[in-house]
């Protein structure tokens, strides 16, 4: 039986599923101290990828303004232009706006929380335990 081409499963030819390469080199440069270049990026993923694919990938993340880049040498070093728990709440605020139907979205999205999750959903929203601060203008108020 062939794997299927989503949720992060390899699919049957061995080849990794849409966006899984961004998100291993997201999580390397996540993982990091500090800005990576191309080279050490490569070092930090799984497997034995070429330069030029790593290169190709951190380009298109450039491009989507994903990350950001230094000059370093000859070439750039490259690091995150937000942190995971941001990219994260973008991806999901994303995901919820191209939804028709808000409510049902969140409805189902709290049902399938874990107790853990649900706690703390239910102490930022009540204002206790917030930890993330709001950069947004204005400050949230």
């Amino acid at each position: 039986m062939a794997e299927r081409g989503d949720g992060g499963a390899r699919e049957a030819s061995g080849r990794r599923a849409r966006g899984e390469l961004e998100s291993e080199v997201l999580a390397a440069l996540w993982a990091a101290e500090g800005p990576l270049t191309a080279g050490q990026v490569r070092e930090a993923l799984p497997g034995d990828l070429a330069y030029t694919t790593v290169l190709t990938i951190l380009s298109r993340l450039y491009d989507k303004d994903m990350l950001v880049r230094h000059r370093e040498g000859r070439g750039y070093a490259y690091e995150p232009a937000r942190d995971e728990a941001s990219h994260t709440a973008q991806r999901m605020h994303s995901l919820l706006e191209g939804g028709s139907d808000r409510e049902a979205v969140l409805a189902r999205f709290v049902s399938e929380l874990s107790v853990q999750d649900e706690h703390v959903l239910q102490q930022l929203l009540s204002g206790h335990g917030a930890r993330v601060e709001d950069d947004r203008p204005g400050g949230g108020s």
